[in-house]
């Protein structure tokens, strides 16, 4: 079988002067950290922060959405046709992958919930205990993440399993059948990058929040652990050999 083709569809603009020149965007840290995988894929980026998406769902084999400094909360442009596209997936039972803004996307369009969260900003290395196993997610562990986030999923979507929770995040992973697997986490951070963000971030999280996040950044990172579960979560999905 030809390499799965996979649609990265990214939600955010890397524009920062101190981050944005010094580090890949979203998409392409998808795209590194698949690539230290055996399994290889066929990438193809939509910039769906303006507007694009795919025109027909069979252009890819399956999409994964990224991350974003943005809120569902609040009103983008480029949320309501997300949204169908999500459904439209659902509906397909379309291989979909979301990572912390697409987790939370993921969740809205399907019937879910958002808010922000009460115990404010979470920001570090943060423990994901799994419950529900999966056949793709070996070896299986709880894993160590990095998160960055101040919103999260209160009320799952219908016909959804929570399968990780965290100390700081009820619903820190599910999935929906076969074929929607999410995390609220960040598993294509890296060490450098993580700590570019909180230096950039120091006066909005506020100096005890900074703290803490720093001194989790001493704990190991497992999101290449995850990038496993997710490429053999893809390659079931798509029916790759």
């Amino acid at each position: 079988m030809d390499r799965i083709r996979l649609g990265i569809l990214q939600v955010n603009h890397d524009k920062s002067d101190t981050i944005g020149d010094h580090f890949p965007d979203d998409a392409h840290r998808f795209r590194d950290l698949f690539d230290e995988q055996d399994q290889r894929f066929r990438y193809r980026v939509y910039m769906t922060i303006a507007g694009e998406l795919p025109a027909d769902m069979g252009e890819q084999d399956a999409y994964l959405i990224t991350g974003s400094p943005l809120s569902v909360l609040d009103d983008h442009a480029f949320l309501p046709p997300l949204y169908d596209f999500i459904r439209a997936c659902h509906a397909a039972r379309k291989p979909l992958i979301g990572a912390c803004f697409g987790h939370q996307a993921i969740a809205v369009a399907l019937g879910g919930r958002v808010e922000r969260a009460v115990s404010g900003w979470n920001v570090g290395i943060d423990t994901t205990r799994f419950e529900g196993k999966r056949g793709y997610m070996q070896p299986v562990d709880d894993l160590n993440f990095y998160a960055f986030h101040e919103d999260q999923v209160t009320v799952l979507p219908e016909g959804a399993e929570r399968i990780g929770v965290s100390e700081n995040c009820e619903n820190a992973a599910f999935v929906i059948g076969d074929h929607i697997l999410t995390t609220q986490m960040h598993p294509e951070f890296n060490a450098p990058f993580m700590q570019a963000v909180l230096d950039e971030c120091t006066d909005l999280l506020g100096e005890q929040v900074f703290g803490a996040a720093k001194e989790s950044l001493d704990r190991p990172n497992d999101g290449p652990r995850f990038a496993q579960w997710m490429t053999q979560f893809l390659t079931k999905g798509v029916g790759a050999p």
